[in-house]
């Protein structure tokens, strides 16, 4: 089992910036490729950002990208997203999750791919 805690959502506005943490436990963190992704509620899941287990492999969804940023930290058992220049669109609960297997865009970007999630955290923008 691998046990993931956000932290850093709250309330911007446009223009501003948050920097959302993912804390994991458990497993071997380094032995994960982690991802965000956001719900608006009545939608499903999107994909926001990834990051293979060992950092070297990154991706961004288009809908953000140039905006925000991933990174991890293994050794401190930690993923980040780094937002930036947010919008009001970007209103969403965001949740971490984590996934062990080949790091390609036909698994990163699904959440179905994904073996373990967070509880979420709320960004709100406002205009």
């Amino acid at each position: 089992q691998v046990q993931l805690v956000e932290s850093g959502g709250g309330l911007v506005q446009a223009g501003g910036s948050l920097r959302l943490s993912c804390a994991a436990s458990g497993r071997t963190f380094s032995n994960y490729n982690m991802g965000w992704f956001r719900q608006a509620p009545r939608q499903e899941r999107e994909f926001v950002a990834a990051i293979a287990w060992n950092g070297r492999n990154k991706d961004i969804a288009a809908s953000v990208k140039g905006r925000f940023a991933i990174s991890r930290d293994n050794a401190k058992n930690t993923v980040i997203l780094q937002m930036n220049v947010l919008k009001p669109e970007d209103t969403n609960v965001y949740y971490c999750a984590a996934f062990a297997g080949t790091y390609i865009p036909e698994s990163y970007s699904k959440a179905n791919t994904y073996d373990y999630w967070g509880q979420g955290t709320q960004v709100t923008v406002s205009s």
